[in-house]
């Protein structure tokens, strides 16, 4: 028998972070891991168009970042979670540097705003672009209303 992933109990509009605490669907720590969560399957889907095999590399090692910070932002920070939760190193924005570096070598100094567009990928990259701004601007909400993610680590 296969396990089914709905419960037929209703939510009431409620959700579980990781800890057992039940929270609005709308809570902002709900928002911003799911808008995590969505950059992560964009970046998934560029990958999907991307042929370049250190490109794909390196969008896989984002990927397992976005993983990290949507598991510790998943967490309840008044309670331990029962499982590890990976933490994040200086490494790991040290390579994040490098690779914004790498591609700034080959490309063009930028002298004027780019519209969205030209092929798939593009197109998709730049939808990974937005969500990610939009994510940013969801920590430093969490983080002005001192709603703490560090407590998971």
């Amino acid at each position: 028998m296969s396990l089914k992933i709905y419960t037929k109990t209703g939510d009431l509009g409620k959700t579980s972070l990781i800890g057992g605490t039940k929270v609005s669907k709308a809570n902002l720590r709900i928002e911003t891991y799911g808008t995590v969560d969505e950059l992560n399957s964009y970046i998934g889907l560029v990958s999907d168009y991307c042929t370049d095999t250190n490109s794909k590399a390196t969008l896989k090692e984002i990927q397992d970042r976005l993983f990290t910070i949507g598991s510790s932002l998943a967490c309840d920070p008044e309670k331990e979670p029962k499982m590890k939760i990976p933490d994040l190193k200086e490494t790991d924005v040290e390579f994040l540097e490098h690779e914004i570096d790498k591609m700034n070598d080959v490309l063009e100094p930028m002298k004027y705003f780019i519209l969205p567009g030209g092929h798939v990928a593009v197109s998709h990259t730049h939808v990974c672009r937005c969500v990610c701004r939009r994510a940013e601007r969801l920590c430093v909400n969490m983080q002005e209303h001192e709603l703490f993610v560090d407590a998971c680590n």
